[in-house]
C-alpha cells in the first residue's frame, strides 16, 4: 500500500469535504443507516402517515408531512446528515432530493424503507 504524503491527505480532506455537500440525495441500506445514527446529530424523518408511524418507527425518527415539512425545514441542522424513511423506500426518494433541494447538504433515502428496517433492527412500537 502506497505511503500517504501531505499533499495526498490534503486533497482526501478536500474530497471528503465536497462529498459532504450533496447535490442529489444517496441511497443508504438500513444498516449503514443505523451507523450513521449512531452519531448524536444525524436526523431522521418518516414520511409515512401517522397511523402507520404510530404502529411502529425507527426510535429517533421525526414523523413529517405537508403540514409540518415547513417548520422541520426552519427549525432544522442542514448541515447535518438527514434520513429519510418511508414505507419501501421509493416515496423517500422525491423527498429525500426535496430536502437537497432545501438546501440540506447530505441527504439519503433509506432503502427498503421502514419495511426493510424491521426485518433487520429494533424499532419503536
Amino acid at each position: 500500500m502506497p505511503r500517504k504524503t501531505p499533499a495526498l491527505n490534503a486533497i482526501i480532506r478536500i474530497r471528503l469535504r465536497q462529498a459532504k455537500h450533496m447535490n442529489t440525495f444517496q441511497s443508504i441500506s438500513a444498516a449503514a443507516a443505523q451507523a450513521l445514527l449512531a452519531q448524536p446529530d444525524t436526523q431522521l424523518v418518516d414520511i409515512r402517515d401517522e397511523y402507520a408511524f404510530g404502529e411502529g418507527h425507527i426510535e429517533r425518527a421525526q414523523r413529517i408531512d405537508n403540514g409540518n415539512v415547513g417548520a422541520f425545514i426552519a427549525g432544522a441542522d442542514k448541515n447535518t446528515p438527514l434520513i429519510v424513511c418511508c414505507y419501501h423506500g421509493i416515496s423517500s426518494q422525491s423527498a429525500a432530493q426535496f430536502f437537497i433541494e432545501q438546501g440540506f447538504s447530505e441527504v439519503y433515502s433509506l432503502s427498503g424503507g421502514f419495511e426493510g428496517w424491521k426485518n433487520e433492527f429494533p424499532f419503536v412500537r
